[in-house]
């Protein structure tokens, strides 16, 4: 998160606080220089006296992919889930995503629905080109629209729950602008079976302060080659071996 974002901070730790399933720690890593905006905004929630919480700066502005690789390193729980300061949970989302990982442990990762949070607190719904439960190595990739003109994810990737394991093999969330976290998905749906909750996880929000609407595609001339990159990316691991479940070795 980054000090643009501090105003949105107390309802992504409200969304937290809402959780059904209790056992979750929040590694907030701030982007930036300057850290006293998603401090205050911390503190006023009573977020910093939460043993739960735990909060590191990075001290520079390193942008999406690095603060969360940050976060990633700093990380010990074996399932994780990102949250960026404008988003919210679902109430249920940590409860429902753990219990689909530990049903379906081929799985590398869990994703369910995405809903739009509108400026005036609406939610939008968008239906899911997938049937929900087990989806195979490239189901997501292969559902992926990535021409410029037919841009589409067949899930939000900002609401997926990954097994830590595979984000690490995979180099954690890619050095692509505006593209950190499809290029992650895109690499994770290549190398390993993922399920799929039918059911809200996220609420995204849509704000004009929207990183995303700063670095759009349009407005990006390596947009081209990062997708490019991406699918070829996606080719070489679809060709390999699965990351998940790891592979026996013998002595």
């Amino acid at each position: 998160m980054h000090a643009a974002y501090a105003p949105f901070v107390p309802a992504a730790y409200a969304s937290l606080r809402a959780q059904t399933y209790p056992r979750w720690r929040w590694l907030v890593q701030i982007d930036g220089v300057n850290d006293t905006a998603v401090r205050t905004a911390l503190a006023v929630t009573g977020a910093l006296t939460d043993e739960r919480v735990q909060v590191e700066s990075n001290r520079a502005m390193a942008g999406p992919a690095v603060t969360r690789n940050i976060a990633l390193a700093r990380a010990e729980a074996p399932l994780l889930q990102n949250l960026d300061a404008d988003d919210q949970l679902e109430p249920n989302a940590l409860e429902l995503l753990v219990a689909a990982m530990r049903r379906h442990p081929e799985a590398g990762y869990a994703v369910g629905h995405a809903r739009d949070l509108l400026p005036d607190g609406t939610l939008r719904e968008h239906p899911l080109p997938l049937p929900p439960g087990i989806q195979r190595r490239g189901a997501l990739s292969d559902e992926w629209l990535s021409d410029p003109e037919h841009y589409r994810l067949p899930v939000h990737p900002a609401g997926a729950m990954w097994r830590r394991p595979l984000v690490v093999e995979l180099g954690g969330w890619t050095a692509l602008l505006g593209m950190e976290d499809t290029g992650l998905l895109m690499a994770a749906s290549a190398a390993a079976e993922g399920v799929l909750v039918d059911a809200p996880i996220l609420r995204y929000r849509k704000h004009p302060r929207q990183r995303s609407l700063r670095t759009g595609r349009s407005k990006f001339a390596g947009g081209g080659a990062h997708i490019s990159l991406v699918r070829e990316r996606v080719a070489l691991l679809a060709a390999g071996p699965p990351r998940w479940p790891p592979a026996l070795r013998v002595e």
